[in-house]
């Protein structure tokens, strides 16, 4: 695989060293057992895979090279590059400056740019309406487009489909970037519906069946499809994609519920169900496939909380912290300064939309076993921060994790 040009600081050489251990130990990636190790009184269970992926990496080094390149120009995102708050950080720090928000609010009118602005397209992608925008002010958005490859693979099975006549069923979150960037390229070939989860699938499935009337379906799905939507016919041949960074099984779970929903209805068998439903395979990215099935089968272990770093508004990492609240504590965070000395955790509640705190969670007088991963956007420095801090609030000494370091980067 391609090997991108990264700030350093982003850049962890004690989980770098990891990473390659366990590539060359598995190199056809069958085993997804957690790395572990200790640190005096602490264990780390540390997830198989976790954090930058093919696409977020593309995206740093493409946004990195283009303010390097270019002092004396001006320079704009889109939208937050990726759902991490130090890279967005960093990247204002250099003078970049969003045109909207992650909700897509408009920070910087249109009116304000100029041809010889650079505009970077973020990894998420961006809409046609935006795209033509761009255009008619002179500036290319192909010039600096960061678009994960996994999202262009999405919009492309959208178009296959449509072109044969499917209506396009998107699994994805509403308002996020991505799902909104994919809405609009397959609205552009097909009818197009955004369904938010199994519940709304459901809802979804009482139209297939005409079991609720047609005109209940424009309030329930009110800012989800796409214009001159017709439920009665644009209902009746459909396929799922996705979100790339959803919940795998829910994905899948959902595929099936409403292949399902389609066999019964038009009494078809698995030789003739593609006169109804089109065969999409899944959708998702290898890195969140990857990161899902490494948390399910660190979870088959016993630990005594899990902690995820991440931005609080990255899908792909709720989804990660969604899989280990099943099991055990779970505390979502993006740093380490979320961590205090008391042992004290400051948390994103992903269900209340907002930070919490957790009382006394790292002991600092008895042995403990912690569980770690991270998201897609999630720098490896980030992570190694998180261990040395949990260590040093649990009362570990500075030697031993000196010595660990030593040892581990010797090996």
């Amino acid at each position: 695989m391609k090997q991108f040009d990264v700030p350093p600081a982003y850049r962890s050489q004690l989980i770098s060293q990891i990473k390659q251990r366990r590539r060359l130990a598995d190199r056809m990636k069958k085993d997804f057992s957690p790395t572990r190790f200790a640190i005096e009184r602490m264990t780390v269970l540390l997830a198989r895979h976790f954090g930058f992926c093919y696409g977020v990496e593309n995206a740093i080094e493409i946004s990195f090279r283009a303010v390097e390149a270019h002092p004396d120009r001006r320079i704009f995102l889109l939208s937050e590059m990726i759902h991490n708050p130090l890279v967005n950080a960093d990247l204002a720090r250099r003078g970049v400056r969003f045109i909207m928000d992650t909700h897509g609010r408009q920070l910087i009118p249109w009116s304000a740019l100029r041809p010889d602005d650079i505009v970077i397209i973020p990894a998420f992608g961006t809409t046609l309406e935006i795209a033509e925008a761009l255009h008619r002010l002179g500036i290319s958005p192909i010039a600096y487009n960061t678009t994960c490859p996994f999202v262009e693979r999405v919009w492309n099975k959208a178009s296959s489909i449509g072109q044969k006549g499917y209506t396009v069923v998107i699994h994805g979150k509403p308002q996020h970037e991505e799902t909104r960037a994919s809405f609009s390229h397959s609205a552009a070939i097909a009818p197009t519906v955004i369904i938010k989860d199994m519940q709304q699938a459901e809802q979804l499935a009482r139209f297939i069946t005409h079991e609720r009337p047609a005109a209940e379906f424009f309030e329930i799905f009110q800012g989800q499809y796409s214009p001159g939507f017709q439920p009665e016919k644009d209902l009746q041949r459909i396929g799922v994609v996705n979100q790339t960074t959803m919940l795998a099984t829910e994905t899948q779970a959902i595929a099936d519920y409403l292949k399902q929903v389609m066999k019964s209805y038009y009494g078809l068998t698995d030789e003739t169900i593609d006169s109804h439903f089109a065969d999409t395979r899944d959708t998702l990215c290898y890195a969140t496939n990857d990161n899902q099935t490494a948390v399910v089968r660190m979870l088959d272990e016993q630990a005594d909380f899990a902690v995820v770093v991440g931005g609080y508004n990255s899908s792909n990492t709720s989804h990660l912290v969604e899989l280990c609240a099943e099991k055990l504590p779970t505390y979502f965070i993006c740093g380490p300064e979320e961590i205090q000395d008391n042992g004290d955790i400051h948390h994103w509640d992903i269900h209340q939309k907002r930070k919490t705190i957790s009382t006394q969670v790292i002991p600092t007088d008895r042995d403990f076993t912690l569980m770690l991963t991270s998201g897609a956007s999630c720098p490896d420095a980030l992570v190694e921060s998180v261990i040395h801090r949990i260590a040093h609030v649990a009362g570990i000494p500075e030697t031993a994790w000196e010595t660990f370091l030593h040892q581990s980067l010797a090996e």
